[in-house]
């Protein structure tokens, strides 16, 4: 397949909307536009493009009945900006990949069949995943797919990391620490080396804050432990997810209350979080715009305050810490988040100027500090772009900065 000539299309689908990014498909890989398809199965959704410099070419709101008509007219829109370059391959965001795939894979009915069993460990994102894989399939089955897995990152995991307490015949089963955000991972690796860190002999944690958010600890660039592990429930508490609940006051309320497996999973996944706990919003930025609300107040409270533990925790199997970087929409962007998260840890090294965190500098710690913090926007849509030429070129891609 002649990919350098042509274009990538990376596709991210959730459960009401679809995100995607174009990249030409060369070493280089500049991004041609990106946008999203909306409130997919409302009576009016919502469709954006913009080029690569942020300026909106289009919005529209057309009816999207379901991902197949979204991605439909996605395709379409994305030929009239190629003028007739030819679209080589399709890149998706698979949350979860099992303990099988390590790596990004064409997609095959085999592998779409696999994944349809990891289902219940990524609800809120694999259903929606397998609909843009099974929908471009439909418009265009002779496309290259390619899935790039949340979990791929992970695989460097020590056996230690990976298992769970229960008796053995589970993990032999396939219930372990798997961990996600790999893709957001692996970019903010990439950064970082691109920057001259010696990523290879320091000792980071990176911090993914958004509405789904975990910490990962890196040792010679790779994860050695993070925060998320079976499931995408684990961990820090998110925007509607609980992140971790002693699985006493789980068998509670199925067992002593009467809910139902179904009831508890949507408990757990959708009406917890900093939704759950503030009763008022999922969105952090919402919430800071109420601090006044003690019920607001408390949810920003516990989220830093969680954060903090885990970030002391991860430190334990990193022997110590030198960098400690925050990315994610949340963690890039909300520096009331950073500068809370933060507070107390000048054991670890950490003390932040609070300057450079206020005006979104890409390293916030004071001067002379004994450890560096950062702030970067991850690019997951790149990262897949990245792969995508990859696999379909058969050799590794040397991408310049």
């Amino acid at each position: 397949m002649a990919a350098q000539s042509g274009a990538i299309l990376v596709i991210n689908s959730g459960s009401s909307s679809v995100k995607f990014a174009l990249f030409a498909a060369h070493q280089q890989l500049p991004r041609l536009n990106s946008g999203a398809l909306e409130q997919i199965g409302l009576v009016h959704g919502r469709f954006y493009l913009k080029d690569s410099t942020g300026k909106t070419l289009f919005e529209q709101e057309p009816v999207l009945e379901n991902h197949k008509a979204a991605l439909k007219l996605l395709i379409k829109a994305v030929k009239q900006q190629l003028a007739g370059r030819p679209l080589c391959a399709v890149g998706h965001r698979v949350v979860h990949g099992g303990a099988d795939c390590d790596c990004p894979l064409p997609m095959t009915r085999e592998l779409e069949t696999r994944l349809q069993w990891l289902i219940p460990l990524a609800p809120l994102h694999l259903p929606h995943n397998l609909a843009g894989l099974a929908a471009v399939r439909e418009l265009q089955p002779d496309l290259p797919q390619i899935a790039c897995f949340d979990t791929a990152f992970h695989h460097s995991l020590p056996r230690i990391a990976k298992l769970t307490t229960l008796p053995r015949e589970f993990q032999d089963a396939g219930i372990q620490r798997y961990g996600f955000h790999g893709l957001s991972y692996e970019y903010v690796v990439d950064a970082l080396r691109k920057d001259g860190v010696d990523v290879e002999h320091e000792r980071i944690v990176v911090a993914h804050l958004g509405n789904g958010a975990s910490l990962c600890a890196l040792r010679n660039g790779r994860s050695v432990e993070t925060t998320m592990g079976f499931s995408t429930l684990a961990g820090l508490m998110m925007g509607t997810r609980s992140g971790d609940v002693d699985p006493g006051a789980v068998l509670h309320l199925l067992t002593a209350k009467g809910m139902s497996a179904d009831e508890v999973q949507k408990l757990l996944y959708e009406r917890s979080g900093l939704h759950g706990v503030s009763g008022i919003s999922s969105d952090m930025r919402e919430l800071l715009s109420r601090r006044d609300d003690p019920a607001a107040r408390e949810a920003i409270d516990l989220f830093c305050y969680r954060a903090r533990q885990h970030l002391g925790a991860l430190t334990t199997a990193l022997g110590g810490l030198d960098r400690f970087v925050f990315t994610g929409g949340m963690g890039a962007n909300a520096p009331e988040i950073r500068s809370r998260i933060c507070e107390g840890l000048s054991y670890l090294g950490i003390t932040l100027d609070s300057k450079a965190n206020g005006a979104g500098a890409k390293t916030i710690s004071a001067p002379g500090a004994a450890l560096t913090v950062q702030a970067l926007l991850s690019d997951e849509e790149y990262m897949i772009a990245r792969h995508v030429l990859r696999v379909t070129t058969g050799q590794l891609a040397k991408v310049e900065a």
